[in-house]
């Protein structure tokens, strides 16, 4: 008993910090696009709070296990930071109603294709899929690089002592510990910055305090959807690439937990992403892959 109790607290911290290390991205993406098309505070805040509730949206569904949808693995569906620049061209020359209509379009295409997608995924060895993910990474260095200095031309010192000594921390547990401990090295690099943030008086809690209990998403927020064809074309061809980067996210989890999987869980898989998709486009947030 005492076993499966030590068990189940241990489950509940690597969630939280699995749920921690996807916020950011989850955040980022919506304040990056906000941001390249001149959105008000408000608009961000819609932004970032129907992304926050869709991407557990796009996570419930994700994980069923049934004839229809889901893959049934651990997998936390977040924001595509491979959308963010299509996405900003398409909403600067078209408009937030292409935009979104485009993004309506992929996910009814990603649904389309998924049981195709599921049988030629063989071709995509370890070595393509992980060569997508390095590359999504590497380009997200600049990123990493202005949120150091709250997206600023030049860091400050203060955010410079924050961010070094958070990869400081974590990097050291990793190095140092063993075990659990290790293993939740993310997060207690996060705690630890925080503290440090709080003591150095760069955290304000009074957002929190004005912040409404309940955010109820509105479909549709910034307008009908509209189609145009290029925006459609390149926003399906950015969830192709999705497609190719959740493939590496499934094999690898089948792997660690020894839950083969065959081409049907493939296609439900790509089925709830691309209904993920298709409820970003609708509530006007953005795409979800794992």
């Amino acid at each position: 008993m005492e076993f499966n109790e030590q068990k189940n607290s241990q489950s509940a911290i690597l969630g939280l910090q699995h749920l921690l290390s996807m916020y950011a991205g989850s955040i980022l993406v919506p304040i990056m696009i906000a941001t390249g098309l001149g959105y008000s505070a408000k608009d961000l805040t819609y932004l970032i709070s129907t992304d926050i509730f869709m991407c557990g949206v796009a996570t419930f569904l994700q994980l069923q296990l049934n004839k229809h949808f889901g893959i049934g693995l651990p997998v936390v569906l977040g924001c595509a930071f491979q959308s963010v620049a299509p996405l900003i061209i398409i909403g600067k020359h078209q408009g937030a109603g292409y935009m979104f209509g485009a993004l309506i379009a992929s996910g009814i295409y990603v649904i389309l294709v998924s049981g195709f997608f599921s049988k030629i995924a063989k071709f995509f060895p370890p070595v393509v899929t992980g060569s997508v993910i390095t590359t999504i990474g590497l380009s997200l260095i600049s990123v990493a690089m202005g949120n150091m200095g709250d997206n600023a031309d030049k860091p400050t010192t203060q955010s410079l002592i924050l961010s070094l000594t958070t990869i400081a921390i974590v990097l050291l547990v990793q190095i140092f510990a063993k075990g659990f401990v290790k293993s939740i090295s993310i997060l207690i690099g996060l705690i630890g910055g925080t503290l440090l943030a709080v003591a150095m008086g760069a955290v304000d809690f009074s957002a929190i305090a004005q912040a409404p209990l309940v955010h109820v998403p509105q479909p549709f927020y910034f307008g009908i959807p509209k189609f145009e064809l290029i925006s459609i074309v390149m926003m399906c061809i950015i969830t192709t690439v999705s497609m190719v980067e959740s493939t590496g996210v499934y094999l690898a989890l089948s792997d660690l937990t020894q839950d083969k999987l065959d081409s049907t869980r493939l296609r439900n898989g790509y089925r709830a992403e691309g209904l993920a998709v298709l409820l970003g486009g609708i509530f006007n947030t953005f795409p979800y892959t794992g």
